[in-house]
């Protein structure tokens, strides 16, 4: 089963012993949660009125905002409460790159900005299709915006104002879930990649990778028995807790729990310290499939 790094950081700021810094990276890269059981992000002046999920425009999984463009989605608002917003999660997104450097800093110089969002509707309940059902265990894998030799990384931040807690549920280690569905995987049809490219399903051809990475994704949300009773840990992030890992290799649902922060980083696997421990190395290894 996996396994939490547990650090004693309760500042965005906080600088960490080069053993810390050790522990952490060989923790994320062996596909473990890093924990953050006292680092809490507090909202300022009149930022408690966003904790309402009125703010969600009801047709997306949570409001997003790309710090390349300034643009937020999924908010319904006025212009003002829409830039006040941007400028909170603008905030957030600056914090967990504080906190990254100074914990990770062999990924400093490589690691890219995605997206941020923030959650403010109750998980528990919610009505969406099986691919988009969270609550499912599963990996992380992008249908639009392929991955391809990029991992990952994303900071989330329990910031429920009530106490309540994020309820997760953590399954097995990606390799044997791995080797448990790709058989099921057919190989990409020839061209299909670019072909989805050019209609512009993808903002960039799928590599092999993505292809089967997806597939896995879609084929452990659709098993209702895997879903049951396949190893996995319940674990309760508690109000005011941050904690990170690869979502592209740890398997992960969530059962209960509103109002949430993630901030999403992309990372290079050449930028890793053990390459060979990425999902694309045990996918290509596998399947035998490069590109």
């Amino acid at each position: 089963m996996l396994a939490f790094c547990t650090l004693d950081a309760d500042q965005w700021t906080q600088s960490f012993t080069a053993a810390e810094q050790e522990r952490a990276i060989a923790a994320l890269e062996a596909g473990q949660v890093v924990f953050c059981p006292n680092l809490r992000f507090v909202f300022i002046d009149c930022e408690d009125k966003f904790f309402s999920s009125a703010w969600s425009d009801g047709t997306s999984k949570n409001i997003s905002f790309d710090a390349t463009t300034g643009r937020l989605k999924g908010i319904r608002g006025g212009k003002s409460d829409v830039a006040q917003l941007a400028a909170l999660m603008g905030r957030f997104a600056a914090g967990t790159r504080t906190l990254l450097d100074n914990l990770l800093p062999a990924y400093r110089d490589a690691l890219v900005q995605a997206r941020t969002s923030y959650r403010p509707v109750q998980i528990k309940g919610r009505a969406v299709s099986m691919a988009k059902d969270d609550s499912r265990l599963h990996p992380d894998a992008f249908v639009s915006r392929p991955a391809g030799e990029r991992r990952i990384l994303r900071v989330f931040c329990n910031v429920n104002p009530h106490g309540q807690g994020r309820a997760w549920r953590l399954g097995e280690s990606f390799e044997p879930f791995a080797r448990r569905f790709l058989p099921r995987i057919k190989p990409p049809f020839p061209g299909s990649r670019t072909l989805l490219y050019w209609l512009r399903v993808t903002r960039t051809p799928r590599t092999c990778y993505d292809h089967y990475m997806l597939g896995l994704h879609n084929a452990a949300k659709r098993d209702e028995l895997y879903q049951k009773s396949c190893p996995q840990k319940a674990f309760t992030f508690p109000a005011g807790s941050t904690w990170l890992c690869f979502t592209d290799q740890v398997l992960h649902a969530v059962d209960a729990g509103q109002y949430l922060l993630e901030q999403t980083w992309l990372l290079p696997v050449a930028a890793m310290r053990s390459p060979d421990q990425s999902p694309q190395r045990i996918i290509q290894r596998l399947t035998r499939r490069q590109g």
